[in-house]
């Protein structure tokens, strides 16, 4: 299929789906010659560089059924899994853009980055030393996040997009490209869960916080290691989470203790290092 295929077929996704800022993306991309794909391009560091994240608030389990929650993926022989895949084809035409470098940042669920960005969104200094509790939450909740979205992905068993193949993607090619489930996505249920309970403790910044939540998703597609739905899937998790995690009496002590950080915080003025605009 040809270049300008792909992006009819991605476009025609979109009229299924719903207009979309990934496609909109490459379609700023597709303006400009794409970058070689024999030039080398950045990739996040690998899984060993990760940290585990502290235990989360629901230790007894939350009751919830990830798989029967967002129902099966689709298929690929669907309207909505060609669309998925055209989309996967046409934004590798992004590596080395700067949307790539985004989702390179996104990849990382250890706080360093997303903790910048969504302090940018909020207006808000959100770091270990300002806002101890809220950070250790979020941190908490990405621990919460895997005992629902980990059985789900066992349950379907999707393949990535970048299994089988040798496109560019912004991770390593370590071996769980080919055997983790790709449905639903960790990421779209960890950045959309964070940009509820941030949007709560700063809602003068809602809008622009829950923005963020969803390029944080988005940035998985673009990273060429989930399709659309999963990230879409992962968000319908994340909402659910949140709202079991409210039933939680430890949590919503923090997420107390957390507001009157973000008050704090504020008064110190806005964060530094913010893009312009």
């Amino acid at each position: 299929m040809t270049r300008n295929a792909l992006l009819v077929a991605a476009l025609g996704g979109a009229l299924l789906m719903g207009c979309s800022p990934v496609q909109d993306l490459f379609s700023k991309a597709s303006a400009s010659p794409p970058p070689s794909m024999a030039a080398p391009y950045a990739v996040s560091p690998g899984t060993a560089s990760w940290s585990k994240p502290p235990a989360g608030y629901l230790k007894t389990g939350m009751n919830l059924d990830g798989a029967l929650i967002v129902g099966p993926p689709p298929t690929p022989d669907s309207p909505r899994g060609q669309a998925d895949r055209a989309t996967f084809e046409a934004t590798r035409a992004l590596a080395g853009t700067p949307a790539w470098d985004k989702a390179i940042a996104d990849a990382d669920l250890s706080g360093t980055h997303g903790f910048k960005s969504f302090s940018c969104a909020a207006g808000v200094t959100i770091s270990p030393q300002a806002t101890p509790t809220l950070t250790r939450l979020l941190l908490r909740m990405t621990d919460d996040a895997a005992t629902l979205y980990q059985p789900a992905k066992a349950a379907f068993q999707r393949k990535r997009p970048a299994a089988g193949n040798t496109k560019p993607i912004c991770v390593p090619r370590e071996p769980w490209i080919e055997t983790d489930g790709s449905y639903p996505s960790g990421h779209g249920l960890i950045g959309w869960s964070w940009a509820l309970v941030i949007s709560e403790v700063a809602p003068e910044h809602a809008s622009a916080v829950l923005a963020r939540g969803r390029e944080f998703g988005d940035s998985r597609i673009i990273c060429g290691v989930h399709y659309q739905s999963d990230i879409e899937a992962g968000r319908y998790l994340g909402s659910a989470m949140v709202s079991r995690l409210h039933q939680d009496r430890a949590f919503t002590a923090d997420l107390e203790k957390a507001r009157a950080e973000v008050a704090a915080s504020r008064a110190t003025g806005a964060p530094v290092g913010c893009p312009a605009g």
